[in-house]
């Protein structure tokens, strides 16, 4: 794999890519500056982004004159279309596991974790408790109140857990709830 330095105007975006990447450039342009190039976009053999758009729309944000890319000029027109869609979809295959993710924030001190997308509920954790006091039942009432707090489609955390109120037969709102309610 061979990386080169391009100039940004040498490179296009597909005009019919599919993702909605908005909401990453800023992330992904904190990145670039923090971290450098560290991923090129890669292009097929007309300059035409495989993946990669949102560094390219971060690397215009940031007013870059050049970007590093890769060319896949060993990949057929279907396998170029299949990879631009591939890529995007085996990272929405894949979820944190909380504890790792929380240790590994808790140990980055002097970089400012939310620049690159985290939110202020994924930066502080709280710690479970434990208690070894009796328990005691709680005193409910079995009404329930005209005027709930809890609204459907709403999500809470609970400790490094999340719950939501809502119907688990909607595909969407399960969607959501899996998702940390971030959507």
């Amino acid at each position: 794999m061979e990386v080169k330095n391009v100039s940004i105007s040498k490179i296009k975006p597909y005009e019919n890519n599919p993702r909605d990447n908005e909401a990453g450039v800023d992330a992904v342009a904190n990145s670039i500056k923090e971290f450098g190039w560290q991923q090129p976009i890669v292009v097929d053999k007309d300059n035409v982004i495989i993946v990669g758009h949102t560094r390219y729309k971060a690397a215009k944000k940031l007013g870059m004159d050049k970007v590093p890319i890769v060319i896949a000029s060993n990949l057929s027109e279907q396998q170029v279309k299949a990879y631009r869609l591939a890529d995007n979809k085996t990272g929405e295959l894949t979820d944190w596991d909380i504890n790792l993710l929380d240790d590994e924030l808790n140990d980055i001190l002097d970089i400012d974790m939310s620049d690159f997308g985290f939110d202020e509920d994924e930066l502080n954790f709280p710690e479970i408790a434990t208690n070894s006091e009796e328990v005691e039942e709680d005193k409910f009432n079995d009404e329930p109140p005209a005027d709930p707090v809890a609204k459907s489609g709403q999500v809470y955390r609970l400790g490094k857990h999340f719950v939501m109120c809502g119907d688990s037969t909607d595909p969407q709102q399960v969607k959501k709830l899996m998702r940390g309610g971030y959507s």
